[in-house]
């Protein structure tokens, strides 16, 4: 398995529902030390979107500004009640639990993936700031 582009389209971002599935696709992560996002579906018919920085590498960081910025997206997606209350919105780790459909997990995930490597355009779209 090939590591994820930067931009990700929505599309190849991998689904790792289920436990060997969440350890493929995070140990192909930390083998090529890049940020690991992916998608997983609940019990409840709903999606979780996770990403972790931490198999990119110590190099890897989330910057103060950038953190705040997905940090924001993540509040103002539990205040639309798109995601449940108990987000993790990092530095580190990142985890949105229900999520309806898994065309918008998918585009969240995208749009997190790109943040995570400093591109805050397509989290702005998928999650446009209130004005």
């Amino acid at each position: 398995m090939q590591p994820l582009p930067v931009p990700c389209p929505a599309h190849l971002i991998p689904d790792a529902t289920g436990t060997d599935a969440f350890h493929d696709v995070y140990r192909n992560a930390m083998a090529h030390n890049v940020v690991f996002v992916a998608i997983e579906f609940e019990r409840r018919r709903r999606w979780i979107v996770k990403a972790d920085t931490l198999t990119a590498g110590s190099h890897h960081a989330v910057t103060g500004d950038l953190n705040e910025a997905v940090r924001a997206a993540i509040t103002r997606l539990v205040q639309n009640r798109e995601v449940d209350l108990d987000a993790y919105t990092g530095p580190i780790y990142f985890m949105m639990h229900g999520v309806q459909s898994e065309e918008r997990a998918r585009e969240l995930a995208a749009a997190l993936h790109a943040a995570l490597y400093g591109d805050l355009e397509p989290l702005a779209r998928a999650v446009p700031p209130t004005p």
